[in-house]
């Protein structure tokens, strides 16, 4: 996959998994991930699907309709990929936050429903629930951040609060972060998760 590896200056901290939000690409959540972990080393990915030019994660039948069967594949094609980089840059595969934007969101929540201790923190930024009816691996002691909009116009408020009670459910921490700005990612937002961060990763 088409990645960028940017070694931190703190060992102990997580590293960072970044996944762009649709038609973006590995640059784009940098800043963000540098002002969320501080020092922390960041491993950002491209989505390897694309849709009229736009890069994504896993293929969609239409607007909030996912490709299931692509979406395993793509979530299992991640997987091994992040086992793969861990080897080759030296990192600590069982020590991974991941922070995501919008279908980045939702590949990271994928990969958490799928594979235990997949990460030990996601920071979900406008996620979507994406699957129904798995049983989900148990997911005591993982903290998640999601970031949402009440308005949100593309993720339903209703939807969120289903993600949050199916990751509450399966043992994660959840703090929730509701604004009024749409599908947009705020500063606030931002802000909101590096504190977050801040309590759960800095010690």
């Amino acid at each position: 996959m088409k990645h960028i590896f940017q070694k931190g200056t703190n060992e102990a901290l997580p590293t960072v998994v970044v996944f762009h939000g649709t038609g973006g690409t590995e640059n784009d959540l940098i800043p963000l991930a540098e002002m969320v972990a501080p020092g922390a080393s960041i491993l950002s990915l491209r989505g390897s699907v694309s849709e009229n030019g736009m890069s994504r994660f896993f293929r969609r039948l239409a607007e909030g309709v996912f490709d299931e069967e692509d979406l395993v594949f793509r979530t299992n094609e991640i997987r091994d990929f992040l086992n793969e980089a861990a080897v080759q840059y030296g990192f600590d595969a069982s020590n991974l936050v991941a922070l995501g934007y919008s279908n980045g969101a939702n590949i990271a929540t994928s990969l958490m429903f799928h594979f235990e201790g997949a990460f030990k923190g996601a920071i979900l930024h406008h996620p979507m629930v994406p699957m129904r009816g798995l049983e989900l691996p148990d997911l005591n002691g993982v903290q998640v951040f999601v970031g949402a909009g009440r308005n949100d116009g593309m993720v339903p408020a209703a939807n969120t609060e289903e993600l949050i009670e199916l990751l509450e459910g399966a043992g994660a921490a959840v703090k929730a972060n509701w604004e009024h700005f749409g599908h947009q990612l705020t500063r606030t937002e931002a802000e909101g998760a590096h504190r977050w961060f801040g309590e759960h990763f800095l010690g």
